[in-house]
């Protein structure tokens, strides 16, 4: 129902409640799960995430696993028997936190969420937008206009870290014996540093990493696949295929590849966008190629010769 121009709330996100089919209520902050419309009535939020929306909530569901693992195998030392297993229950702490994560936002109970459409980059700052009608008093409207996609990584975060606390602990007291006892909690104690840095980060970047984060996924498979490939001294696909660990990691980031690529392009038109994906292998195979070029070794040798 429409408001009168004249009663019109100010600012981007006041609105006044709607109750039984009329407006009612001076203009203020909409209640959790609703957003100021057009006409400055707070409205339901009913539509389904988008497919960018789900990209970027995996993203953000990712970055813990991702830390885990790498805190994992480097605390674990090469000989540990115990680092897949901790790989593993790394894994399913962050599968299980998704799964609750979205059985207690509304809907509760169902493995789907409702939310509001992200419209603008301010839609994640309310409350740097609340208006000052009078120039004097501040009407306060901030709220989750992005609904849920604010919260429920927050939510997330904080079922991780509580399964983390109940589940690890006791799995590395068991199996990692080969370690010291000083090290072998120590990619716990990196989870309780990186746990709060994912939570500000969130908090206080998360509009902006909801617009960046495919180049940022795409920026860093590429730059870690390159470090990776170099410190493991890989080139040729001989010595790629030396170990079954390297072949993980490289399809690990193809797959990573293929994730920032589908969250560029949305997949919008399939028959332009899927083509794209032909050059997940290409970095690759690119250094593969050129890396027996940028060998210090013969760029020494050779400098050495005069060449």
């Amino acid at each position: 129902m429409a408001v009168a121009m004249s009663s019109r709330c100010p600012g981007l996100y006041c609105g006044r409640i709607m109750v039984n089919g009329s407006v009612e209520g001076e203009c203020g902050v909409c209640p959790r799960g609703e957003r100021a419309s057009l006409d400055k009535v707070c409205q339901r939020c009913t539509e389904a995430p988008e497919l960018y929306d789900w990209l970027y909530l995996g993203f953000m569901a990712m970055l813990p696993l991702v830390l885990h693992w790498f805190f994992i195998e480097w605390y674990s030392g090469k000989k540990s028997s115990s680092a897949l297993l901790q790989h593993i229950t790394a894994m399913l702490e962050c599968s299980v936190s998704a799964v609750v994560t979205l059985l207690v936002i509304e809907p509760v109970g169902m493995l789907s969420i409702r939310s509001c459409r992200v419209q603008m980059l301010s839609d994640w700052y309310t409350m740097l937008y609340n208006p000052s009608p009078d120039y004097v008093n501040t009407l306060h409207c901030t709220q989750e206009a992005v609904y849920p996609l604010y919260t429920i990584v927050l939510i997330y975060y904080a079922f991780c870290l509580v399964l983390m606390m109940l589940l690890r602990p006791l799995l590395v007291k068991k199996i990692a014996c080969g370690l010291g006892k000083s090290d072998r909690f120590k990619s716990i104690y990196a989870a309780l540093y990186f746990f709060p840095i994912l939570t500000v980060l969130q908090a206080v970047g998360g509009g902006l990493l909801y617009y960046a984060f495919p180049y940022i996924i795409l920026v860093l498979s590429l730059v870690t696949l390159a470090v990776y490939m170099s410190a493991s001294e890989i080139q040729s696909f001989k010595h790629l295929v030396a170990k079954k660990k390297r072949l993980v990691v490289l399809f690990s980031h193809w797959l990573l590849h293929a994730y920032g690529i589908i969250s560029i392009s949305r997949l919008d038109m399939l028959e332009q966008d899927l083509p794209l994906l032909a050059l997940v292998p290409g970095p690759a195979l690119f250094y593969i190629v050129t890396a027996k070029f940028t060998e210090p070794s013969r760029i020494l040798s050779e400098g050495g010769n005069g060449h």
